[in-house]
């Protein structure tokens, strides 16, 4: 398949060789297992069905989950058993089937969604760097959209993730995911059924940008569930961003989460900073997938 279904468009057969993501045409997964790790209305009780594919389309230098987005470790396997792993994790009670790092992936899953359908919600878990005509592909196929909005600076994006086009790829997506679903939708536990979340990981040094970002959220998306996350943990070779090279501080997160409080946003979900610690980090060994 001849691949441009982010936006690198890197127009490459990934029969034959290998993009930006680094990724082949079938699938390579590194985990699938419950998680309990996400916002409450995801991970519920019983745990959300997570499925960690291997690669990555961006180039985010303090990735906690490295070893599968930039080691591309993981286990390639068919359209067949991705959907009888789904059915596993349903089986072992996940509250929803959640694709984490999905967007290279993005065509084959709307195959794989449109073949068989399972009885829980798909939630695609995303950076945000994705493809409004690519996501298009996903409509009425995807329940959930668990979004990321990381940078509203261009430098920054371009400084920590090799993508200087971040902040209005990731408008324009976040835009298509709230035109697909416009409400929220919860069931009687308190279970998300559809809808959208976004998400923004408070970075070390750099409360100001994610003031502007929720700026920019409060003028077009008020309404929606906004996640603000304080798991950032050091990761990688970070010797040379001695700015990100920490955990951010009680300080800095709170003054993020009072400044939301301020703007007006009722649908907040926020962490301990207790959360920044690596063993929160998946192990990605291949559970869930051989058996």
């Amino acid at each position: 398949m001849i691949c441009n279904q982010c936006p690198r468009k890197c127009n490459i057969d990934r029969e034959n060789a290998l993009g930006y993501c680094k990724s082949p045409g079938a699938f390579r997964v590194a985990r699938a297992a419950l998680h309990f790790w996400e916002e409450p209305c995801i991970s519920g009780k019983n745990g959300s069905g997570t499925v960690f594919f291997s690669g990555c389309n961006l180039g985010c230098v303090y990735c906690q989950n490295y070893e599968i987005t930039k080691e591309n470790k993981g286990v390639e396997i068919s359209e067949e058993r991705l959907g009888d792993i789904f059915e596993r994790l349903i089986s072992q009670g996940a509250q929803n089937i959640n694709l984490v790092t999905p967007t290279h992936y993005a065509l084959q899953l709307a195959e794989v969604l449109k073949k068989r359908r399972f009885p829980v919600p798909i939630v695609y878990n995303s950076s945000g760097y994705e493809s409004v005509e690519t996501l298009k592909a996903l409509e009425g196929l995807v329940d959930i959209y668990l979004v990321d909005f990381k940078y509203i600076s261009g430098e920054r994006a371009k400084r920590y993730s090799k993508a200087e086009n971040y902040p209005e790829t990731a408008k324009a997506a976040i835009k298509e995911m709230c035109r697909q679903l416009p409400g929220d939708e919860f069931d009687n536990s308190g279970m998300m059924k559809k809808g959208v979340i976004i998400r923004h990981l408070v970075l070390p040094s750099n409360t100001n940008q994610s003031l502007k970002i929720l700026d920019y959220l409060a003028d077009n998306y008020r309404e929606r569930y906004i996640s603000l996350m304080s798991q950032y943990v050091p990761c990688g070779e970070l010797e040379t961003y001695s700015e990100i090279n920490r955990k951010i501080t009680k300080r800095e997160y709170e003054k993020v989460v009072n400044y939301t409080v301020n703007k007006g946003f009722e649908n907040i979900f926020t962490q301990n900073l207790s959360s920044s610690e690596k063993k929160f980090i998946p192990a990605f060994d291949f559970s869930g997938i051989m058996w």
